[in-house]
């Protein structure tokens, strides 16, 4: 059995940890992680398990992946460089026209980690083995608590039964209670060939817009003007959701999205004893002396720019606040 493709997805901004994350250096680049970034530990951890990479990024961030790659020692490799973002099932049918047509493609995002490596390697060797069989693949993770920042699949060994969009606290803690949902890690894999075909079934739009965008690109380069045609649409909205040949790998993985503040913290108070924790608060950035009176569970950010104080649990809060800061300063998100 051939080893899959690795393909990469680099477009994502971490607007929920603004302002450490910016548009110009999201936080799949940040070197948080033992002096590497995300993108460079999703990099390492593929290696071994595929047969080439290929990284599906945009205009804004292509220099930023080519110094990580650089960096980690990667020279043989496939760039695909948006013109302008068209969500993920354009990003990754972009991949599928790239490699032959039988092979096998392992997506995953850029700004992920998963500390269980052994655990990994068997969940996309499992992966691969069933993308072969025509098999579309999701990976499933087994919840840690009720979280409402994530989608969920409801499944019954491997047979998915539904996706469900991401609920609210009560409904999470039944998810949770019921022994039946993992969360939708947005990792997936599946023939280049197969996943086309579903695409032109149910998107034939993004499909043949996409296709025409592909065979416009100069090298690496996407076209804008083709590029702007494509909807704009989810891979799991556009396909996963619909395909009928579908497998769900549930696993343990000690996976995080790494999403928020509160992920963070928790990687780091479970991983990282050197991170700055004051009287349980966690100080991010700031090389000033700080002191809590009073004050737990908060997080304090502070860049030359701007200082964020949150309370760890309304961490979700923060994409609310980059949205406005976008419109009323953006300078601040840039």
């Amino acid at each position: 059995m051939k080893l899959p493709y690795h393909v990469v997805l680099s477009g994502g901004v971490g607007s929920r940890l603004w302002p450490i994350s910016r548009k110009s250096q999201p936080k799949q680049y940040l070197r948080l992680f033992g002096g590497k970034s995300l993108f460079q530990l999703t990099l390492e951890r593929n290696q071994a398990l595929c047969q080439h990479t290929l990284v599906v990024g945009n205009k804004n961030n292509f220099l930023l992946s080519r110094a990580d790659l650089a960096e980690a020692g990667i020279a043989d490799y496939t760039e695909i460089i948006e013109a302008t973002p068209r969500n993920t099932a354009a990003a990754i049918a972009f991949a599928a026209f790239a490699v032959p047509p039988e092979s096998v493609l392992l997506i995953t995002p850029s700004d992920h980690i998963i500390t269980d490596a052994h655990a990994y390697q068997r969940a996309v060797e499992e992966a691969t083995e069933l993308a072969y069989t025509k098999k579309m693949v999701t990976f499933g993770l087994v919840p840690k608590r009720p979280e409402t920042g994530y989608g969920y699949i409801e499944a019954d060994g491997r047979e998915v039964r539904s996706f469900r969009e991401k609920p609210d606290a009560a409904t999470a803690q039944a998810f949770c209670d019921s022994g039946r949902f993992l969360w939708n890690s947005g990792m997936f894999c599946f023939r280049a060939d197969q996943f086309l075909t579903e695409l032109h079934r149910y998107e034939p739009e993004i499909y043949d817009r996409a296709r025409i965008a592909w065979d416009a690109r100069d090298g690496a380069f996407l076209p804008e003007a083709e590029s702007l045609r494509i909807p704009s649409q989810s891979v799991d909205y556009a396909v996963m959701e619909r395909c009928t040949n579908i497998n769900v790998i549930p696993a343990e993985l000690g996976w995080s999205d790494l999403g928020s503040f509160e992920a963070l913290w928790e990687y780091f108070l479970a991983n990282s004893p050197e991170a700055s924790f004051v009287q349980n608060n966690l100080v991010l950035g700031s090389k000033r002396h700080v002191e809590f009176i009073g004050l737990e569970n908060v997080v304090l950010v502070e860049t030359p720019d701007a200082l964020l104080v949150i309370d760890k649990a309304q961490a979700q809060h923060v994409k609310q606040l980059y949205e406005r800061l976008e419109r009323e300063h953006p300078e601040l998100v840039e």
